[in-house]
């Protein structure tokens, strides 16, 4: 929610690319670039798109592609966010979940699975562990054996 070197929060007004009110139905399949703020209904799917604001008063249904997800309302399905998911106070999240990163507030509902991966893109390698380095007070607790 916040960008890197920034208190400004991500989710300004002004960031939003798109917006649905809460008066609005869409059924269908939806892409879009930067900040997509939700406060309708929706059912259907999302795919290659950029952060996606679910208002207190959305609710949103299907298969979900996504950079990054804060949840306010509801969301149930299939969702995938490479980046981030945001569950806040009053959001609830049912379904499937993959993301690298999650937050769920207090009072915030996650009902269903979740899976957490780092990206596939770090640059770190995972080690195996076998390969794994030693703690230092391990080491040192076996050198006086």
């Amino acid at each position: 929610m916040f960008a890197k070197g920034s208190s400004k929060p991500a989710s300004t007004s002004d960031d939003i690319s798109a917006f649905l009110g809460k008066e609005t139905v869409f059924e269908g399949k939806m892409s879009f670039e930067g900040v997509f703020r939700l406060d309708g209904k929706f059912e259907g799917e999302i795919f290659e798109s950029g952060t996606l604001i679910v208002g207190e008063t959305a609710v949103v249904k299907g298969k979900i592609g996504i950079h990054s997800l804060i949840v306010n309302g509801l969301v149930e399905g299939d969702v995938e966010a490479s980046t981030r998911v945001e569950v806040h106070s009053t959001g609830r999240f049912r379904g499937t979940l993959s993301t690298p990163a999650l937050v769920v507030m207090e009072g915030g509902v996650l009902d269903g699975q979740c899976r957490m991966e780092q990206p596939k893109n770090t640059g770190s390698p995972s080690l195996h562990p076998s390969e794994k380095e030693e703690h230092p007070v391990s080491a040192e607790a076996k050198k006086k054996d």
